[in-house]
């Protein structure tokens, strides 16, 4: 009996598909080799994933206030620029390593008066981690940075005394590239998601554009959940609320397969969302 089909199944990376590229400490540019592709498969109001899960999630976790201050942390091209703004905050400020992502952020919303989008290596010191931020936010991109410790450590220190960051990313338990998969169980009827490998820190080269032969690749840095949290700590936050965020596709054929990629998808996490406060 053939596997069933997998509709929801998610490509990994920072917002699915990409993933970070290789870094070089010294001279980051983050997503710059490839950064046009990201920015049209993204765009404006983000990936299938954005507009469904991850951005819906962000705004009902960080509940912005009006006339609020909010930095985003490795912002791309803005995808939260808009609602944010919508929701009233006073100032938006993006921080990404990507010159080219940042002009796309700006080509966006540059025009408009309360955004500003820097361009800095968020796992660097800088003049934004002033404690002048009400909230902080960063979306699928803990995965993608080299030191979360240090990442973790500016997001605190950019925001006020008692400031609230969200942060989501892929699930560190569930969805690991090349290391976990569906699987088919003929007896049961059940769809299941096989995991490999967890335990062990994994940086996992990703080919961007597969097919193509270009060479362009990111790195996917898999940390087990427990370091994430121990590093979140570390850098002067708590975590006050978790949630785990399922896909929103759904099979549309019929019959055991399709059942069962449903429940799967009902059952098995594709993200994680982590709300935390300033110590």
């Amino acid at each position: 009996m053939p596997p069933p089909r997998r509709p929801f199944q998610p490509p990994q990376g920072r917002n699915p598909p990409a993933s970070r590229p290789n870094k070089n400490p010294a001279s980051d540019r983050g997503w710059d080799p490839v950064a046009a592709w990201y920015d049209k498969l993204v765009g404006e109001s983000g990936s299938d994933y954005h507009r469904n899960v991850i951005v819906p999630a962000a705004l009902r976790m960080l509940a912005p206030q009006t006339g609020e201050s909010i930095i985003d942390f490795c912002c791309g091209q803005g995808v939260l620029v808009r609602p944010l703004l919508d929701a009233g905050i006073g100032r938006f400020t993006g921080i990404d390593a990507s010159p080219r992502l940042i002009d796309a952020a700006k080509a966006r919303h540059g025009g408009e008066p309360r955004v500003s989008l820097v361009i800095a290596d968020v796992c660097q010191p800088g003049n934004w981690a002033d404690a002048s931020h009400d909230s902080a936010v960063c979306l699928m991109a803990v995965h993608d940075v080299p030191d979360v410790k240090a990442m973790f450590t500016n997001l605190s220190r950019a925001l006020k005394p008692g400031g609230r960051a969200v942060l989501i990313f892929m699930h560190p338990c569930f969805r690991i590239p090349r290391q976990t998969h569906w699987g088919w169980d003929a007896d049961q009827k059940i769809q299941y998601r096989r995991i490999d490998s967890y335990g062990t820190p994994l940086e996992i080269p990703i080919t961007t554009h597969p097919g193509k032969g270009s060479g362009e690749q990111t790195v996917f840095f898999h940390r087990p959940l427990a370091e994430l949290l121990c590093a979140i700590g570390a850098g002067g936050l708590a975590v006050t609320s978790c949630e785990e965020l399922y896909s929103h596709r759904r099979s549309q054929g019929s019959g055991p397969f399709s059942k069962a990629e449903h429940r799967a998808a009902e059952e098995i996490p594709v993200f994680i969302a982590l709300k935390a406060q300033r110590l």
